[in-house]
């Protein structure tokens, strides 16, 4: 039996407009949705930090259900995801990952808000700590996390990234899958 730290993770290239991203699944679901148009050596970091025992092995077969619901998501035919994560990460950054999968489509919420959700309202910086270590942007979204005054702040994907999945939420959802 496979162990988060010995196992495969399969990858593929999702390829939107002028975005390249890179995704990887383990047999578990989703573990990872990198930044736009960053090279391979992104995910090979991230597998030699979080799967460091893993083969990296490219199936795009495997990972199509997850492109195609990524894909549905940037073209504004999704609001929620159905695929499988396979987070990794301590239970106070699983915590914070579940509180973001819980903020509305087209919506945000201030790191305050995080901390209050899962009631350590004096952990604002621990909680900007673990969205940044969020490993599946879009899915889990932590793109939807701004300022206390509203304001876009940092995002491994880059603020150009989360300003673009911002506007694409703020435009009109009809016909959306609700996974």
């Amino acid at each position: 039996m496979e162990t988060k730290k010995d196992q495969t993770v399969r990858w593929s290239i999702l390829r939107h407009g002028d975005w390249s991203i890179y995704l990887a699944a383990t047999a578990s679901g989703l573990c990872y949705v990198g930044s736009v148009n960053q090279p391979f050596a992104e995910l090979e970091a991230w597998v030699e930090k979080h799967r460091p025992h893993s083969a990296l092995v490219q199936d795009d077969p495997w990972l199509k259900p997850f492109a195609t619901e990524l894909m549905e998501y940037l073209q504004g035919m999704r609001e929620h995801f159905s695929m499988d994560c396979d987070l990794s990460g301590t239970p106070f950054q699983l915590a914070v990952w579940e509180a973001l999968r819980q903020i509305p489509y087209g919506q945000t919420a201030s790191y305050t808000d995080i901390a209050n959700i899962i009631e350590k309202p004096a952990a604002v910086r621990a909680v900007g700590a673990a969205i940044g270590a969020n490993p599946v942007l879009i899915t889990v979204p932590c793109h939807r996390v701004v300022g206390k005054n509203g304001s876009l702040t940092g995002y491994r994907g880059g603020l150009p990234m989360k300003t673009t999945l911002l506007n694409l939420e703020k435009k009109s959802n009809r016909g959306v899958k609700h996974g």
